[in-house]
């Protein structure tokens, strides 16, 4: 479906896209030896969609979902703004805990056909805090 000009957007839509594609990366790390540590971890300036942890590694993920032939892709949609966001609320993050933990930022993009996951990209380390 194609919104039109001056149309309002569907938030509720949008969000149960996002949840349905963030309970398919969920999934998918568990399979893969994964702990869901954290969901939607959020402070002001910035959120994280999932943190999960394998061994000492702590992997904050940001979750992409897009129905099949988007206008942006998802791996377009993490821009160099986005990524300072989830840097920050990382930041925050392991504040909180108050522990040390080798962390890496992955982006998983999830292709939705009529609320199905249809394909799921992962990539590990897709970028770094320097960037």
């Amino acid at each position: 479906m194609i919104r039109k000009q001056n149309e309002p957007i569907d938030h509720s839509s949008l969000r149960a896209r996002g949840s349905i594609g963030e309970n398919a990366v969920c999934a998918f790390l568990v399979r893969h030896g994964y702990e869901i540590t954290d969901r939607n971890f959020t402070v002001k300036g910035g959120e994280i969609d999932i943190i999960a942890r394998k061994g000492e590694m702590l992997c904050f993920v940001e979750v992409k979902s897009r129905r099949e032939d988007p206008l942006t892709e998802g791996e377009v949609a993490v821009d160099t703004a986005k990524r300072r966001h989830i840097i920050y609320a990382a930041q925050r993050y392991l504040e909180r805990i108050g522990r040390e933990y080798d962390c890496r930022f992955d982006v998983a993009v999830v292709t939705l056909k009529e609320n199905t996951v249809s394909h799921l990209k992962y990539y590990v380390s897709a970028f770094d805090a320097s960037k």
